[in-house]
């Protein structure tokens, strides 16, 4: 199954109000840093959360979902601005700040599983239980269109560069832009999960571990994300050192706070691993800001 572009600009229609529309800052001549670590609850994942729900019929019992961070903190801010219960379940690689984060938006959290699959398979154990509506992270058709809106907001540019974990941001983004740019998928060594899948021809499970496995860390891409951009982006893969690099020249150059995460599309560009060619106008994608402020000024993983 894929996503269409008239799929994000239908999300886009209906999640108007509910959302920000984030900055894309010139930090340099043809170079744009697509500041959706401003959005609220911290991430792109908001955008996704909204869709789903705003287009589905909420049961009494609420919703659920699985998350490394990110995209609880996303579907609980949701749930609270729509009025309904929300239930977490996350691993226990999940940071701090974000279990915190979830509590105070009102969610239910449970810890479990060593990574992001284990808690999957307990929220939706769970849900067949209860009867609350999965919001998926990233396999679900909403999920994707309603990521995919950030696009609309980007600037003319000739690429965008996308962090991937299980890849419902860069499916939404190459459904958004639909050709108009070339997309280029950002993963980190240690969790090459789409570009594992893209060189075996369907999604295929890898290992998770590393800086960016809190959010980063779906061992499988999604399906609908798979079938949305096989040959339609470039993949590359950045070490978890050129990540925390990138991450702390967000905050010393341009006073950024960005997780992990939210760097690892910059550090493709830091790195080399991606080298546009002398004029290319650029667009990088910074997509969470849910960190521990502390870690901000030294090369604390």
């Amino acid at each position: 199954m894929r996503v269409t572009s008239q799929d994000v600009a239908q999300a886009a229609r209906r999640i108007d109000g509910y959302v920000r529309h984030t900055p894309a800052y010139q930090a340099e001549p043809d170079r744009w840093l697509k500041l959706e670590c401003l959005q609220h609850a911290g991430s792109f994942k908001v955008r996704g959360a909204f869709n789903r729900m705003l287009a589905a019929e909420l049961p009494a019992a609420g919703v659920i979902a699985a998350s490394g961070g990110n995209h609880g903190l996303a579907v609980a801010y949701a749930a609270r601005r729509l009025g309904v219960r929300a239930e977490i379940f996350v691993p226990e690689v999940c940071a701090p700040v974000k279990i915190a984060g979830l509590r105070a938006l009102g969610a239910e959290v449970v810890v479990g599983g060593a990574i992001y699959q284990e808690a999957l398979e307990a929220s939706r154990k769970r849900a067949a239980d209860t009867g609350a509506l999965e919001i998926h992270a990233y396999d679900q058709p909403e999920v994707v269109a309603g990521q995919g809106t950030l696009a609309l907001e980007l600037p003319e540019v000739d690429t965008v560069l996308v962090a991937v974990g299980g890849g419902g941001l860069v499916a939404g983004v190459v459904a958004a832009l639909d050709g108009r740019a070339a997309v280029v998928a950002v993963e980190p060594e240690l969790i090459p999960t789409l570009h594992r899948a893209l060189q075996a021809g369907e999604p295929t499970q890898v290992a998770v571990s590393g800086v960016g496995a809190d959010a980063l860390g779906a061992s499988r891409v999604g399906r609908i994300a798979f079938d949305t951009v096989a040959g339609r982006v470039s993949s590359v893969l950045v070490s978890d050192e050129a990540i925390i690099e990138a991450r702390l020249a967000l905050w010393a150059e341009y006073r950024v706070a960005a997780e992990h995460a939210g760097a690892a599309a910059l550090a493709a560009l830091r790195s080399g691993a991606y080298r546009p060619e002398p004029g290319e106008r650029v667009a990088v994608i910074v997509c969470g800001s849910n960190t521990d402020p502390a870690t901000l000024s030294g090369d604390q993983l």
